[in-house]
């Protein structure tokens, strides 16, 4: 079924959202339905689904993540409806348990499992991507990830003002809608020509720029360390290097997550939403780019094939086993 819908977004839209409707169901799944299928829009209009042999040709990488996200949710629709409990893979058993029990936090679940496992698996996609476009992916990845704190470490994502993060970060709410549009960040065609990264912060509107720099930004180690807890995925904290997210981001462009002068309502937004209490080890705490990088080398498998591992390297994920 996904297969068939591959070079046609438009189709990809509905049944995405044809994904929610399970037979025989009562329970509300119209507010996460509304959250996918309103990021997904945006991706249509960008071009990003095109077919590939399209006048406007979509993009590998995009349209690549989206399909397994799609099939993830899929398989387990057809799973609970068909009340089987044998899962192809630890993703899709995300999604069956989420359609079991719909709630915030087994939807972030279910999607962010889905969603990363797609970055980590088409890496080496991402990095045939011009640089505008992987600042994107990674603006994409750390704010779905702040979204999840939203829910699962409320201390984590607004310190002091945790009480209110489950209502501002559901999926029901127009917040992480908003969040994740991307409006005010990117320009809507695609691919992005003749746009420096800096002319792209530059523009950004001024209240997910504090969202970005004054909320996000300090806290990046400790929200992939949270999310990678959470999922299960140990390979999702490789993806930020000293504070800045850095999947298929080259080195020498690290000085963008970093800015030179930060405002000084920033560092007010900054220090009122600062956790009230520190992640112990292993949950949720950052483990120092030295260990993480010492670890991705020593758990690295060799069997690899040699025009994967040099993309696999540069992004901090460990390369995959050739089957």
């Amino acid at each position: 079924m996904v297969a068939e819908v591959r070079d046609d977004p438009g189709a990809r839209i509905r049944l995405a959202g044809d994904t929610y409707a399970l037979r025989g169901s009562r329970r509300p799944f119209r507010a996460y339905r509304r959250a996918v299928v309103a990021f997904m829009r945006w991706q249509q209009t960008r071009g990003v689904l095109n077919a590939l042999d399209a006048a406007a040709p979509g993009s590998p990488w995009w349209r690549a993540v989206n399909e397994d996200l799609l099939r993830d949710a899929l398989e387990a629709k057809l799973l609970v409806e068909r009340e089987d409990v044998v899962a192809s893979r630890p993703t899709v058993q995300h999604w069956v348990d989420f359609f079991r029990a719909p709630s915030a936090r087994s939807w972030y679940l279910a999607h962010n499992a889905s969603v990363v496992a797609g970055y980590l698996a088409h890496a080496e996609l991402a990095e045939r991507e011009g640089l505008a476009e992987r600042f994107f992916m990674n603006v994409v990845l750390v704010r779905v990830l702040y979204a999840h704190a939203l829910v699962f470490d409320a201390n984590l994502a607004l310190g002091r003002f945790a009480p209110l993060a489950t209502l501002v970060g559901h999926p029901r709410a127009r917040g992480p809608q908003a969040l994740l549009s991307m409006k005010d960040v990117l320009p809507v065609s695609y691919p992005i020509k003749d746009v420096t990264i800096e002319e792209i912060i530059d523009s950004e509107n001024r209240v997910f720029r504090m969202v970005d720099v004054g909320v996000i930004a300090p806290r990046a180690e400790a929200l992939y360390a949270m999310s990678a807890r959470a999922l299960g995925e140990p390979r999702l904290r490789w993806l930020v290097d000293d504070g800045g997210p850095a999947y298929a981001w080259p080195a020498e462009h690290r000085h963008v997550w970093r800015p030179a002068r930060t405002p000084w309502l920033h560092r007010v937004v900054d220090a009122v939403t600062r956790p009230r209490r520190a992640p112990l080890r292993g949950q949720g705490a950052v483990v120092p780019t030295s260990e993480r990088l010492c670890r991705s080398t020593t758990t690295a498998d060799t069997n690899v094939s040699d025009s994967v591992a040099p993309s696999l390297a540069r992004s901090h994920i460990p390369p995959r086993p050739v089957r």
